[in-house]
């Protein structure tokens, strides 16, 4: 089952390329004079390696929050991390032009996870880990306040800056070139360094935050860590293609079903198959037949709310 799972990733990774508005044909893409030529080494294939690391990013910061808040429901995206950093991308587009986007992503990811930690922890001052109702209903709670702030930028903007709005929140993988490509894939490698660094500690965490505190961990500094962390790397995702959600809730998910390990041994499958999930829906975005390529988000949108609604169902069942 594991090797027949490997093949076919491979398989939709090597395909990939190929398809889209126009098919492209393999004896095409080595010729330098062919348009083909351009438009698979340009344009597909810097495409396939973005989505494929965004994809593995966001999939593995979902596993993270999972294991540090216990929920199977919670990811950057649930807890309104990509709502704050979709807020204060559009800020930055109506009244601050000149800033980079990548800044004020990061620093709207940033602002929220604290904001979400800092305020559950005051309400839980007497435990040792978060607790996850809190934050999760702070998350939802915080995702409705930028919702609002976000319709409220949207009517203060012009119609040039409502459709950068618009593109920026559905998601989006166009690039050119393997500059945006390559620095997703240097912030890929950091980001899988620093969680297998923490490996360990990580593994306490999956026990018990009591029983990790007991051994002499330092559980509020560590979930911290892990928390800035990931909303940096998400946020960094985000600047580049978009909110782009549900992947770090279907992925880790589908993925303990299928291995039947501990979370701490799965950061690589997880990572892996949240990137060919990525591409294989950018695959099918690409190949319908509309005027337009379909925005990413409204793909894995497609595909995930119905499986949060199973998760939700499955969950109230075992209550």
């Amino acid at each position: 089952m594991k090797i027949f799972l490997y093949i076919f990733a491979f398989i939709i990774l090597l395909i990939s390329p190929f398809f889209g508005e126009i098919t492209l044909k393999l004896d095409d893409i080595f010729d330098t004079l062919n348009s083909s030529n351009m438009v698979f080494w340009d344009l597909r294939v810097p495409r396939v390696v973005l989505a494929f690391f965004v994809g593995g990013i966001l999939s593995l910061g979902g596993l993270i929050f999972q294991i540090i808040f216990k929920n199977e429901l919670i990811t950057p995206y649930t807890l309104g991390i990509a709502s704050g950093t979709t807020l204060f991308t559009a800020v930055a587009i109506v009244f601050f032009p000149m800033l980079n986007i990548t800044i004020s992503s990061i620093f709207g990811s940033i602002t929220t996870i604290l904001i979400l930690y800092f305020i559950s922890k005051k309400i839980n001052k007497n435990s040792v880990a978060v607790s996850t109702n809190s934050i999760l209903l702070i998350g939802i709670a915080l995702s409705y306040f930028y919702s609002s702030a976000l319709m409220l930028v949207f009517y203060m903007s012009n119609l040039q800056e409502n459709y950068s709005i618009i593109r920026f929140t559905l998601g989006s993988l166009d690039t050119v070139g393997f500059s945006n490509s390559f620095i997703l894939m240097l912030l890929s490698f950091v980001f899988y360094g620093v969680i297998y660094f923490y490996k360990d500690k990580i593994k306490l965490l999956l026990i018990c935050n009591d029983t990790a505190f007991l051994k002499g961990l330092n559980v509020n500094k560590i979930n911290l860590i892990l928390l800035v962390v990931v909303s940096l790397c998400v946020g960094i995702c985000i600047s580049f293609v978009g909110p782009i959600g549900f992947i770090g809730l279907v992925i880790p998910h589908v993925i303990k079903l299928i291995y039947k390990q501990s979370a701490d041994k799965l950061f690589f499958p997880v990572f892996f198959f949240g990137g060919i999930f990525l591409v294989f829906s950018d695959l099918i975005s690409r190949n319908l037949h509309t005027d337009s390529t379909l925005p990413i988000g409204v793909v894995t949108a497609f595909i995930g709310a119905p499986f949060f609604v199973y998760l939700l169902i499955k969950r109230n069942k075992k209550v």
